[in-house]
C-alpha cells in the first residue's frame, strides 16, 4: 500500500529499514513484527498524568513541585482512546492496560473500561483488558468497574507496615485504604489480582517477608521489580537495586519455592510457586536480567504519544493524526511503520556495559507519564 501524505507524523517512521521490512504492514493477521521479530501484542494506555502519591522512584515531591499537568484539552478523549486500541488489535495488540499516574484519579473511567471492553481483536476475541493501581480508590471504584467490563488489576503495594508504606507514597496514605481496595477487587471478581513492589535497597527490603506472608495462601500473586532507572527524577543508583536472586534467597526461609510456568506468552516475572500449594510469587528482573527481547509493548501516554520502551526520550504524535482528520488507514500506517522500525533494546544493553551510561537519563519520558 502505497504511503501517503499524513500530518504531524515525521514521515521516516513510514519508511523501510535497510533490512527490508515493509513501510507500512498492516498485517490484519497479528504478524506485525519489529525491527528484532518482536510481535505487537500489548498496549499500555496513560489516562492521566495526575497522582495522589508522590512516590520517590516515580513522582518525587521535590521534583514536582509546582509541576503543571496537562490541561483537559491535551488529553484525549475515551473516543480517541478507544479508537487508537481498536487500531492497534488491528494490528496484532490482545492485551489493553489501563495505567496513569493514577487511572482511578480520570472521572467515569468505568464508562471508558465499558468502550473498550466491547472492541475485538482481528480474530473476533475480546481483549485482555486490565488495570494498574496504586488501590487508594479501588475500593470505591472496583464493583463498577468488574460490571464495565474490566477483567483484572494490578496493585501497586510497596509496604506492609503504614509508616514505610506512608513515608514511601510522601502522601500520608495509610495502607489500610489499599488492603481495602485489595479486598473490594477481590469479592467484585477482579481476579486473579497481582500486586507489584518495587524493591529498593535500604528503604524498603525489609518488607518483602512482611508481604509475602501476608498475600500467601490469598489467591494474590505478589511480584517483586527491580528499582529501575525510569525517567531523569528518581536519582537512580546501582546500588538501589535489590538483585533478584537476593529477594529469592530471602523468601526461601519461609518455604520450598519451585519454577512454575509464566501465566501468559510474554510475562515479564519470572513465576515460583510455594512448594505447599500456598499460591506463586513473581520475580521482574528488570536490571539484572533484562528481557527486552520477548518485548511486545506499546505505550500510549494520556497526551496520545506512542513510546516503544520504558526508557524512551521521546514519542510519536498521534494525537495529531486523530484529530487532524486521518483516517482509519492512515492511522494504522503510522502505527505499523513505527513498530516496524522499533529495535529498543536499552535494558540490554545497560546489562552489557554496567556502569557504563547507555543513553543519558535527561529527557527521558517519566513513568509518572506512561504508566510503567
Amino acid at each position: 500500500m502505497p504511503a501517503r501524505t499524513i500530518p504531524l507524523v515525521d514521515q521516516r517512521l513510514l519508511r523501510a529499514e535497510p533490512s527490508g521490512l515493509p513501510a507500512a504492514p498492516l498485517a490484519l493477521d497479528g504478524a506485525l513484527r519489529d525491527a528484532l521479530g518482536r510481535p505487537l501484542r500489548d498496549l499500555r494506555i496513560s489516562v492521566t498524568d495526575r497522582c495522589n502519591f508522590r512516590c520517590g522512584y516515580c513522582m518525587p515531591r521535590e521534583r514536582f513541585k509546582g509541576h503543571r499537568f496537562l490541561p483537559h484539552a491535551q488529553v484525549l478523549s475515551f473516543e480517541e482512546i478507544t479508537r487508537t486500541a481498536r487500531l492497534f488489535m488491528q494490528l496484532g495488540v490482545r492485551k489493553l492496560r489501563l495505567t496513569g499516574g493514577e487511572p482511578l484519579l480520570r472521572r467515569d473511567l468505568d464508562r471508558l473500561v465499558a468502550m473498550l471492553a466491547a472492541l475485538r481483536t482481528a480474530d473476533g476475541q475480546p481483549a485482555d483488558l486490565t488495570l494498574t493501581t496504586n488501590g487508594s480508590a479501588l475500593a470505591e471504584h472496583a464493583q463498577a468497574l468488574k460490571a464495565a467490563g474490566l477483567k483484572r488489576v494490578t496493585v501497586s503495594l510497596d509496604a506492609l507496615d503504614d509508616a514505610v508504606f506512608r513515608r514511601m507514597n510522601d502522601a500520608d496514605w495509610p495502607v489500610a485504604d489499599v488492603l481495602a481496595g485489595i479486598e473490594a477487587a477481590q469479592a467484585a471478581g477482579l481476579g486473579p489480582i497481582k500486586v507489584n513492589m518495587v524493591v529498593q535497597r535500604g528503604v524498603n527490603d525489609g518488607q518483602i517477608l512482611p508481604l509475602a506472608r501476608h498475600f500467601r495462601g490469598s489467591g494474590v500473586e505478589l511480584r517483586f521489580i527491580e528499582y529501575m532507572d525510569v525517567g531523569s527524577t528518581n536519582g537512580w543508583q546501582l546500588t538501589q537495586v535489590l538483585p533478584s536472586a537476593d529477594v529469592l534467597q530471602r523468601l526461601r526461609e519461609m518455604g520450598e519455592l519451585h519454577p512454575a510456568e509464566p501465566a501468559a506468552d510474554g510475562e515479564t516475572a519470572e513465576r515460583w510457586r510455594w512448594a505447599d500449594g500456598s499460591g506463586h510469587v513473581g520475580l521482574i528482573s528488570s536490571v539484572t536480567r533484562a528481557f527486552c527481547r520477548s518485548c511486545s509493548r506499546a505505550r500510549l501516554s494520556t497526551d496520545g504519544r506512542v513510546y516503544l520502551c520504558l526508557f524512551a526520550h521521546g514519542g510519536a504524535d498521534l494525537r495529531g493524526l486523530l484529530r487532524g482528520g486521518a483516517d482509519d488507514d492512515a492511522v494504522l500506517q503510522a502505527i505499523a511503520g513505527l513498530w516496524a522500525r522499533r529495535s529498543d533494546r536499552y535494558s540490554e544493553l545497560r546489562g552489557a556495559a554496567p556502569g557504563a551510561a547507555v543513553q543519558p537519563a535527561a529527557g527521558r519520558v517519566e513513568m509518572s507519564f506512561i504508566g510503567g
